[in-house]
């Protein structure tokens, strides 16, 4: 086959790029709706176990961020996505085999280590075609059908569910990633040529590791984006378990949480709007201030003898919140990073996504296997990492300030 080197049509390259990328929120959002039939499957003595399926699929992409990145610089772009996609897909073999949790688990971390491949060197594709508002603007319409995979993911995984059974999903995530991999092989150029690649290099990992977090705004950034990945995935670990065992919405789980999905979409567009006028540390404070307001008060009407109307319109504000919070923090704490690290910038965002998201999988998973059948543990632990976050953006410096 003869390598294409003509550049894609814009349309179908925003197209690919954001199908490569949506391979991560599909993997973890079109798996919510079975959790309850994995669970009994492999862990019927303890159904609260079945959320790490969850969470080991993203300590395995938080693993395998950290080496994507400088392996795309050392060997180029194509050959370290499709080996990722290689990876994930006999990964999701296994998965779809697995007759034990243990064994589901593991293939799950496998699945995590080769989904980050996609996920990291699409954005370096992305750097290496367009710079400045042209790629501000491409990674704008890419977003935009991104968001869309969260709102359709568990409405599949469903139907999958319902017409087949939960081992289905998986051959789903197979034939999603063979056909962006295709896709991909076939029909996108290389983008980072020869003379352009780095060598492969522990030491310049290790020394951008030190080097950050030698940094003030970068190391306070890196762990308030922790925090905010732990609130993150600590309410998509339990969420369909409170939908279903709480307020017995288990059956349109997924059109509420597509639904949230839409909404929480729109949290991208008003940053674009506000961040210029307000300032990134004043939309991350707002944030973190809102979400604590608004957790406290889902907490007091947790514990007390609420109306169901009440108590259930209550969690799914505050899951809507978690969502629109992610949207308006998370873009502006990787920008705060990445603010004085323009010398190692390919490194760097390796070691933000790497650290954030291992660190959240450390912080989720102790809080949702502590869920009792309420969101109360949830809401716990989320005001504690909300009100630590807060306390840390407060100590944050930009340069010449005191």
């Amino acid at each position: 086959m003869i390598a294409r080197t003509k550049p894609l049509p814009q349309a179908e390259f925003i197209a690919l790029m954001a199908m490569v990328a949506a391979t991560v929120a599909f993997s973890i959002d079109a798996m919510l709706p079975a959790l309850p039939e994995m669970g009994a499957a492999l862990s019927p003595d303890n159904l609260n176990n079945a959320q790490l399926i969850i969470t080991s699929f993203v300590l395995g992409m938080g693993i395998g961020t950290l080496f994507t990145g400088p392996l795309s610089d050392a060997f180029g772009r194509k050959p370290v996505m499709i080996g990722g996609a290689v990876v994930y897909i006999a990964a999701c073999f296994a998965a779809w085999q697995a007759q034990s949790l243990e064994v589901m688990l593991v293939a799950r971390l496998v699945q995590g280590l080769g989904a980050a491949g996609p996920r990291v060197v699409a954005m370096a594709l992305v750097r290496d075609l367009y710079a400045g508002s042209d790629m501000a603007r491409i990674l704008s319409f890419v977003m935009i059908v991104f968001a869309l995979v969260p709102a359709l993911a568990p409405t599949i995984g469903h139907y999958i569910v319902v017409v087949f059974d939960w081992h289905a999903i998986f051959l789903s995530f197979i034939v999603f990633s063979v056909i962006s991999t295709v896709w991909l092989l076939i029909r996108q150029p290389e983008t980072l040529t020869p003379e352009k690649r780095r060598p492969l290099s522990i030491r310049a990992l290790w020394s951008a590791i030190k080097e950050m977090f030698a940094h003030r705004t970068a190391s306070l950034s890196i762990l308030i984006q922790t925090l905010t990945f732990g609130m993150l995935f600590n309410m998509l670990s339990s969420t369909q378990q409170v939908f279903d065992q709480t307020f017995g919405q288990g059956d349109v789980f997924h059109l509420w949480f597509g639904g949230i999905a839409v909404v929480a979409s729109s949290a991208g567009f008003l940053n674009a709007r506000l961040v210029g006028r307000l300032g990134m540390r004043a939309i991350i404070k707002a944030m973190y201030t809102a979400q604590i307001a608004i957790t406290i008060v889902m907490i007091v009407i947790t514990a007390s003898d609420s109306p169901y109307w009440l108590a259930f319109g209550g969690y799914v504000l505050w899951v809507l919140s978690n969502f629109f919070q992610a949207g308006l923090t998370i873009g502006n704490l990787n920008a705060l990073a990445m603010e004085e690290m323009g010398h190692i910038a390919g490194l760097a965002a390796s070691v933000i996504a790497a650290v954030s998201t291992i660190g959240a999988v450390l912080i989720a998973v102790p809080i949702a296997l502590q869920f009792d059948g309420t969101p109360l543990p949830m809401a716990i632990g989320t005001l504690v990492c909300a009100v630590l976050a807060l306390w840390l953006t407060t100590l944050i410096k930009r340069p010449g300030e005191i």
